[in-house]
């Protein structure tokens, strides 16, 4: 059976996602940022991450190499900042405090609605369908004590579960 759109999105919706802000500064200054479900850790050494963007994103064309933007993974309570940066609005920073990077070029950091946020710079920027995938190494990272918000089934959950004996 042909996979299609509505199919590819059952799928992948039924897969429990964290839920993300991307945040850059675009060329002019101004704070630019999208909210993204795919975050995908790509090495240890050196540390890596990827993120997949929409090609339509007003945000893509700040994601260049050698930039900075920060994935600021989202904690309980960061549900109304996700659904504001899943709009394409002028602006999303209205209603939403941030800080300056000083790792990634002075890109938003959203430390309130946080769990945890990784100060990156693009190594490499790929076309892959509808998408872009960016390739950005970890310059500096916080982890905060807070519950993360997930997207499962269209809709926001938080994680309740104790988490089980750390594995090392």
């Amino acid at each position: 059976m042909p996979v299609g759109p509505d199919t590819f999105r059952e799928f992948f919706g039924s897969c429990p996602a964290a839920v993300s802000v991307v945040t850059v500064l675009d060329a002019d200054g101004e704070p630019r940022g999208f909210t993204c479900n795919t975050v995908c850790s790509v090495s240890v050494t050196p540390p890596l991450l990827l993120v997949c963007v929409d090609r339509r994103s007003q945000t893509l064309p700040s994601l260049a190499p050698g930039r900075g933007f920060v994935v600021n993974v989202l904690a309980d309570g960061g549900q109304e900042t996700a659904m504001t940066f899943a709009t394409r609005a002028e602006r999303k920073f209205d209603s939403v405090r941030w800080s300056p990077s000083a790792a990634a070029q002075g890109a938003p950091v959203l430390e309130e609605v946080a769990l945890a946020y990784a100060e990156c710079t693009v190594t490499e920027v790929t076309e892959a369908g509808d998408h872009w995938i960016v390739l950005g190494r970890i310059e500096e990272s916080a982890v905060l004590p807070r519950r993360p918000v997930l997207y499962h089934r269209g809709a926001f959950t938080v994680w309740e579960g104790t988490p089980a004996a750390a594995v090392r």
